[in-house]
């Protein structure tokens, strides 16, 4: 089965691992979460394979524009409701390679070592 890229089609960085999916010969699936959305089963296996702090993207202008409340996250489902309402909370990409795990953020390193 190919690994699901999740994350959002206008992203730089998401540019920079469809090409190098492409450029590998490998195939993929992709998820724009921006426009299906994520469902709360999915963050929730995210969290507890990763941890919902490594999900949450605090250096994006989304992030710097919510609510100091909003951005006050105690917790797991805290943060998974978070992501859930503004999905480009989500690091990107965020890619499931089923059996393989998950990897978050660009690196070639990771991804040839999952798909070789």
């Amino acid at each position: 089965m190919p690994p699901t890229i999740y994350g959002i089609k206008n992203c730089d960085t998401m540019k920079k691992t469809f090409a190098w999916f492409e450029g590998a010969g490998v195939a993929y699936g992709f998820h724009d979460y921006k426009k299906a959305g994520i469902d709360a089963a999915t963050l929730a296996r995210w969290c507890d394979t990763l941890g919902w702090e490594a999900l949450v993207n605090k250096r994006g202008t989304t992030w710097r524009k919510l609510a100091p409340e909003q951005q006050a996250v105690a917790d797991r489902a805290a943060a998974i409701a978070l992501m859930q309402a503004q999905p480009s909370l989500i690091r990107r990409p965020v890619i499931d390679f089923g059996a393989g795990g998950l990897v978050v953020g660009f690196d070639p390193e990771a991804f040839a070592a999952r798909t070789a």
